[in-house]
């Protein structure tokens, strides 16, 4: 399965990573790309073996570190990551920036 991002998690993604290389360091953003590409590859393998979100059923995540987690659906020929979020944020603005782009 290949894995689509969706112009919000394309966009939220771009400003993780230079908030990580601004704030941090190069180092610590090819950390974090590592531990992305490792997320995602195992999301690939096994898409239903990990849990739904509590935020929306019809979604899964993925932990990517301890602050981030992808969301995403699984369609019939791709992984579809619908958003990265901040695990310190409030799910209601999740739920609420999901409603606003995706209905």
């Amino acid at each position: 399965m290949k894995i689509r991002l969706s112009s919000l998690a394309a966009f939220k993604l771009e400003l993780l990573l230079e908030y990580l290389e601004e704030k941090w360091s190069a180092r610590i953003k090819s950390k974090f790309l590592n531990k992305l590409k490792s997320s995602l590859n195992s999301v690939t393998k096994e898409p239903n073996a990990f849990p739904k979100s509590q935020i929306r059923p019809d979604l899964r995540k993925v932990v990517i570190t301890k602050q981030t987690t992808a969301l995403y659906k699984v369609e019939s020929d791709s992984i579809y990551v619908i958003t990265f979020t901040d695990t310190r944020q409030d799910p209601d603005k999740i739920e609420k920036e999901i409603k606003k782009h995706f209905g």
